[in-house]
């Protein structure tokens, strides 16, 4: 089986063994902001083409192709959503050369009915589950960071933070980053300066002024200042999704990763880092209980 996770920015291919090993796998920056409604099928056979001329017939597709923005908009499933309640909805996707799914999304609200939404990272979800009923905390670091919570090894509920877009926005769009030299956060004084503010009266539009105040009474050096931001939101993201004392499984970047884990352990909980290659496990136990024909 081919195994493809087609996210916003990225296209990541894996074609996988019977059992679910990772033959080969590759990746490009063909996106589905970078493809056009009508390509999606052409860009597939250019990225794995050669795969199907050797005799692959099955493609999983997860991520935003199944978007109203990608190839087919497959719909949302609401929580609570595990393995087998994914690989039932799968949608077929037209497709001349394979039999093509596509996983649907998953949505569900928060406590005041406010609607929340994912795709793909239920699918990545799935790849660090195990056979055992698992439940616990779940976060996927990023642009929209996702805290999901899982019961019986179902997604149960999640909640989403618009930390990393902020961050960035914040960092080239407002006067904040006049005085940040460097774009990187880094696990420093100034990182953990950000958290221990987080956790102060005032509340976060007070706090984002005093990256700008204490750079200028120099009470911050301008390339700390980066670090303090991010130490700042992702402080404020966790003490609102986190429970006390929690154990939270962290998939993504490395490097994201390591200041999640780090800013979790300050905050009082106790960080796992989850091996690569979550969304290809994922893809291969969806696919295992699909219905091909």
């Amino acid at each position: 089986m081919i195994a493809v996770d087609w996210g916003t920015s990225n296209f990541r291919a894996f074609r996988l063994e019977p059992g679910g090993g990772i033959r080969e796998q590759r990746s490009s920056p063909r996106g589905v902001l970078h493809v056009k409604k009508e390509e999606f099928e052409s860009v597939l056979c250019e990225e794995i083409g050669d795969w199907l001329r050797e005799g692959e017939t099955h493609i999983l597709l997860s991520g935003m192709v199944g978007s109203r923005q990608g190839w087919v908009e497959a719909p949302y499933l609401s929580c609570p959503v595990g393995i087998t309640d994914l690989a039932r909805a799968a949608v077929r996707v037209p497709f001349s050369r394979a039999h093509v799914r596509l996983i649907p999304g998953v949505s569900g609200s928060d406590e005041s009915g406010v609607p929340e939404v994912m795709r793909g990272e239920e699918t990545e979800t799935m790849g660090i589950l195990d056979r055992r009923d698992v439940d616990g905390l779940v976060c996927f670091p990023g642009s929209h960071s996702k805290w999901i919570h899982l019961q019986h090894s179902k997604i149960s509920s999640f909640r989403t933070y618009l930390t990393g877009e902020l961050f960035a926005a914040l960092r080239n769009c407002t006067i904040l980053g006049r005085t940040m030299a460097g774009s990187d956060a880094t696990i420093g004084a100034a990182f953990e300066h950000g958290l221990g503010r987080s956790v102060e009266s005032g509340g976060l539009l007070h706090h984002l002024f005093g990256v700008r105040t204490l750079t200028l009474m120099r009470q911050i050096e301008e390339n700390a200042s980066a670090s303090y931001l991010s130490g700042l939101l992702i402080g404020h993201e966790i003490h609102s999704a986190m429970p006390a004392g929690a154990e939270v499984r962290l998939v993504g970047l490395t490097s994201l990763c390591s200041l999640y884990a780090r800013a979790i352990e300050i905050c009082g909980g106790l960080a796992c880092v989850e091996e690569g290659f979550a969304a290809a496990r994922g893809l291969a136990a969806i696919g295992a209980g699909i219905k091909w024909t």
